[in-house]
């Protein structure tokens, strides 16, 4: 079964946040590290792994992603520091 994710990139802790979603995660993850796309990520630096969800449906992915990039900044760092109090980069989890 195809996987999607929603996911969430930081440029720091409590920095500039970048909500996205995509079927390849680390694909997804290595081309806004490597800036290999140009835009609002290589712009600003937003290159951390902070949070990420998976989803069974590309439809569920998408309308979460909107949901949470209509969310106020405190929700959104709510639910990061939920499950990545550290901000750790979570890249190295999905390699």
């Amino acid at each position: 079964m195809k996987q999607y994710y929603v996911y969430i990139l930081a440029s720091r802790k409590n920095g500039t946040l970048y909500i996205g979603v995509t079927g390849d995660l680390r694909k997804r993850i290595y081309e806004h590290k490597q800036n290999v796309v140009d835009g609002f990520t290589q712009k600003y630096n937003v290159h951390i792994l902070v949070y990420y969800e998976v989803h069974g449906d590309i439809r569920e992915a998408i309308s979460r992603e909107k949901q949470i990039k209509k969310w106020n900044r405190a929700w959104k760092l709510r639910l990061i520091e939920e499950k990545n109090g550290e901000w750790r980069d979570l890249y190295d989890e999905i390699v």
